[in-house]
């Protein structure tokens, strides 16, 4: 069982940066993909990025590109996604999960695909 636990979230003014990182109990030398999704109140969850371990390929949902940076350090077991310019709508509970890297890719990238989660870590972006 893969174990993930999600940190950095906080409150941010608009225009503010933040870096969420995911632990994972996995290696690059296991096949999977870590992928981060978001859940505002009143909304589905939202996929945002993945990235497969053993090879850093990454793919963003199409709402997402050019916006945040999802990144690997293999060293670490941690995976990053770095937010820039937040704004008052990127305020949710951010979940990091890991599956197979079959499922981070397009048309696969879908929160009911994964089967690992973590617990979640909150964004607020209010001024």
């Amino acid at each position: 069982e893969v174990q993930l636990v999600e940190s950095g979230g906080g409150l941010v003014q608009p225009g503010g940066s933040l870096r969420l990182s995911c632990a994972h109990s996995t290696s690059t030398f296991d096949n999977y993909a870590i992928g981060w999704f978001r859940q505002a109140p009143g909304k589905e969850r939202e996929a945002i990025s993945c990235i497969s371990l053993s090879d850093g390929s990454a793919y963003y949902a199409d709402s997402m590109k050019g916006r945040f940076t999802i990144s690997s350090d293999g060293a670490r077991n941690t995976v990053y996604l770095q937010m820039p310019m937040l704004r008052l709508e990127d305020t949710a509970v951010y979940y990091c999960a890991a599956d197979s890297p079959l499922y981070c890719r397009e048309s696969y990238f879908l929160d009911y695909n994964w089967d690992y989660w973590g617990q979640g870590t909150q964004v607020t972006v209010s001024s």
